[in-house]
């Protein structure tokens, strides 16, 4: 019961700071972009939090649990997305952001391509926003059913419930404030568990004695993992909206450059560590139910209670804090895209603010239903990261850097893209086709409609 006592008094603290932080938000520009005077700290602070998250943790320590040192590859994919939108998409649309007042990445395609691109995105996007979103609240209830048997649904519930309360506050300027202490918790947290989990399991020599398949060891390819995952994740971290909508409320390109190039970094050198985490729970627990256990198990049986739960403490804040992103990024969508697009285009600052937060406690109870209803952590988040990837790479890049952006060909690409995903999903049980997967043919899928529609 202390695990659980310490994961509801942090809870609480959570709670309390987005509640104070909230009494600063008075306006919808403050919710949805923060006033757009983040600097570097918060920025770096809340795009790490954001990408350490359920699949970053209970995920990815699943897959080395599983698959070995491949495993590695889910987040260092994220790691090389992340450093190509640093340095070259992430500048570009903050300019247009702030130039042109945007909010969401629906205003940007609207802006460049006209409604029907914005709406068929923002229809893809509330799909696969409510997938990432289940995904968080699936790893959020692992944690509270090692710890005290919490049914997987109750489970889901509670962590609904919690990032519903802070985030609807007070939005971006909420969750980059809290997103700070979440990451100084999951930093503190794994860098005191992880050498003591090592040490515990018998060293480094008995972690690499490890052969459970012939595969284990290979960096490039084991089991499902491998390089593999450079095409389904990287693009998606390149142009999710979450993460674009972050940097909307950047206060110049120069904080854009080194916050979510130190979050490149950081995710770059944290890549290793679940993945080791994975390996030392095989070594330690060879039989557990489902690999999405491996994380909180290790965590509550193979480390001294009190760096356990640190450790839990951690995981829970890496899920938190990448929940809360993508309800930020799914609310800001209905409102701004759906609601002040659609349905009431004279809608005054206040009256968008108040549909924002009752929007947002709509989605956090769906989200917490379709949690309910998915079998696993990673393949909720698979399916959310190819469909953005499919879906929105090629509208954006195109809408920053081409001198005559065609609304006809953004609408084939997307529609090529997720066509072709789908029907390989349906039709060929997802499996990859001369060697290239489903997210890959999507994307080359979505450049060659492009062009082709631009040229009719």
């Amino acid at each position: 019961m202390a695990y659980l006592a310490l994961l509801v008094a942090y809870s609480a603290a959570q709670i309390a700071l987005g509640l104070w932080i909230g009494r600063r938000v008075h306006t919808a520009g403050d919710f949805f972009v923060a006033g757009r005077r983040l600097g570097p700290g918060l920025i770096f602070s809340t795009m790490l939090a954001a990408n350490i998250g359920a699949g970053s943790t209970v995920g990815a320590t699943g897959l080395g649990y599983r698959d070995g040192l491949s495993a590695v590859w889910w987040v260092g994919s994220a790691a090389v997305g992340s450093l190509v939108l640093a340095l070259w998409i992430g500048p570009a649309i903050r300019r247009a952001a702030a130039e042109h007042d945007l909010r969401t990445v629906g205003d940007f395609l609207e802006f460049r391509f006209g409604v029907s691109v914005r709406t068929a995105i923002a229809i893809l996007l509330w799909v696969g926003s409510l997938f990432i979103l289940a995904g968080q609240l699936i790893a959020i209830a692992s944690i509270l059913n090692v710890i005290v048997g919490v049914p997987p649904a109750v489970g889901c519930a509670v962590g609904g419930l919690l990032i519903t309360i802070y985030f609807t506050a007070g939005g971006l300027l909420t969750s980059a404030w809290v997103n700070m202490v979440q990451l100084t918790v999951k930093l503190v947290g794994f860098a005191i568990a992880l050498p003591l989990a090592l040490g515990a399991a018998g060293g480094w020599s008995a972690v690499a004695g490890l052969n459970p398949a012939p595969d284990y060891w290979n960096p490039w390819q084991g089991g499902h993992s491998g390089l593999i995952y450079l095409a389904i994740l990287a693009p998606a971290f390149v142009v999710s909206p979450g993460l674009l909508q972050k940097i909307y409320g950047a206060r110049d390109d120069r904080a854009v450059r080194l916050g979510v190039g130190a979050n490149a970094i950081g995710l770059a050198v944290y890549a290793m560590v679940p993945v080791i985490m994975g390996m030392i729970a095989r070594l330690q627990f060879p039989s557990l139910e489902a690999p999405r256990l491996a994380l909180p198990t290790i965590l509550m049986h193979g480390v001294p209670p009190i760096v356990g739960g640190i450790g839990l403490a951690a995981v829970f804040s890496a899920e938190l804090s990448a929940a809360d992103a993508v309800l930020f990024m799914l609310t800001t969508s209905l409102s701004q895209d759906f609601y002040k697009r659609f349905v009431n285009r004279s809608a005054e600052d206040g009256q968008v603010l108040r549909v924002t937060r009752l929007t947002a406690v709509g989605a956090g109870a769906l989200g917490v239903l379709v949690a309910i209803v998915a079998e696993d952590v990673i393949d909720a988040l698979t399916i959310f990261y190819t469909l953005m990837a499919v879906g929105l790479f090629v509208p954006i890049l195109t809408g920053l850097f081409s001198r005559r952006p065609s609304p006809a060909g953004a609408l084939a690409a997307i529609v090529a893209g997720v066509a072709i995903v789908g029907g390989l999903q349906v039709f060929h049980s997802g499996a990859s086709v001369a060697g290239l997967t489903p997210a890959m043919l999507g994307l080359l899928g979505a450049f060659a409609a492009y062009v082709a529609g631009a040229r009719s």
